[in-house]
C-alpha cells in the first residue's frame, strides 16, 4: 500500500523593513514549500531575497504569493479590479520573485494567491481567468495552489499543474469554503485541535465544519499561516504527527504531475 504524501507550505516573507512577522529561517527549515510575499500585501526586496536564500539552503520549494495591492489591509480587503489590473498585478509580482530566484540560481515551483485575491478568484471568473492567464503566460510549468473553485478550473483549462490546498489553522463552513476572518472562530489556535483535524484531513480525507458537519476533503498541500500565533512550534508538531502516522512529507515539485 502506498504511503500517503502531503506538502506542508507556509506563507512567509511577510515582514517589511525592520518589521518581522515570524522567524522565516526556522520555519523554512521544517516545511517543504514556502509561499513568499511579493511586496503587495507584505514583503520587501531584502525580505524576499533572504527567504529565497533560506529556501535554497533547506531544499524547500519556492512559491510566489501574489496579492491585491493592499499593504494597509494585508491583502485581506475586497478590491474591485478589472481583468487587466489583476493580470498585470499578478504578472508584476511573479516577475519580482523570479528576479531573486534567477539571481540565486534557483527555480520557482508554484504560485498561491494570497488572502482576498484568492478568495475572490474562487468565485469570480474575471479574477480567476486573469490570474491563470498571468501564470500561464509567465511560465506554464508552475504549479497553481488553490481550493476548489473558479481558479482551480481556469488553471486546469489552461493545462497548468494544480494542487489542492487544505488549511491546518482555518475553520471551514458547510459549503467547503473558509470561515471569513471577521467571524468568531475563523482561525483555530488550539494546537491539539489543529493536529487532530490535520491528521483527519490527510489520513481520512474528512474535516468537521464550524457548525459540526463532516465534509469530504482532499489536499495536496497543507497550509499553516506564518502569522498564526506560535506558528513555528505548530509546524514542528504538525510535521512530527504526520511523520509519526506514516505520512510522507515532500515538496510539490517532487510528486505533483
Amino acid at each position: 500500500m502506498l504511503r500517503p504524501v502531503i506538502d506542508i507550505c507556509c506563507d512567509l516573507g511577510e515582514g517589511f523593513g525592520s518589521y518581522q512577522m515570524t522567524n522565516d529561517d526556522q520555519i523554512i527549515e521544517l516545511i517543504t514549500s514556502a509561499n513568499i510575499a511579493c511586496g503587495f500585501h507584505a514583503g520587501d526586496p531584502r525580505t524576499i531575497n533572504n527567504a529565497i536564500k533560506s529556501a535554497i539552503r533547506f531544499g524547500t520549494g519556492i512559491g510566489a504569493h501574489p496579492s491585491f495591492p493592499d499593504l494597509i489591509g494585508f491583502g485581506r480587503r475586497n478590491m474591485e479590479l478589472s481583468y487587466e489590473e489583476v493580470y498585470t498585478d499578478v504578472l508584476y509580482q511573479l516577475g519580482a520573485i523570479y528576479a531573486f530566484t534567477k539571481a540565486n540560481d534557483a527555480n520557482l515551483q508554484h504560485v498561491l494567491p494570497h488572502g482576498q485575491l484568492a478568495n475572490m478568484a474562487n468565485v469570480n471568473s474575471t479574477y480567476s481567468e486573469a490570474i491563470a492567464d498571468a501564470i500561464y503566460h509567465f511560465d506554464p510549468k508552475l504549479i497553481v495552489l488553490s481550493q476548489p473553485g473558479y481558479l482551480l478550473d481556469a488553471s486546469k483549462e489552461r493545462g497548468l499543474k494544480t494542487a489542492l490546498t487544505i488549511f491546518a489553522d482555518r475553520a471551514y463552513k458547510a459549503d467547503g469554503k473558509l470561515v471569513p476572518r471577521k467571524e468568531l472562530g475563523s482561525v483555530i489556535t488550539d494546537r491539539d485541535i489543529i493536529i487532530k483535524r490535520t491528521l483527519k484531513m490527510v489520513l481520512e480525507k474528512k474535516v468537521t465544519t464550524i457548525t459540526g458537519e463532516e465534509l469530504d476533503i482532499h489536499g495536496d498541500t497543507l497550509l499553516v499561516h506564518g502569522d498564526t500565533e506560535g506558528s513555528l512550534q505548530l509546524v514542528k508538531e504538525i510535521k512530527h504527527a504526520l511523520l509519526e502516522h506514516g505520512v510522507e512529507v515532500l515538496p510539490l515539485g517532487k510528486w505533483i504531475k
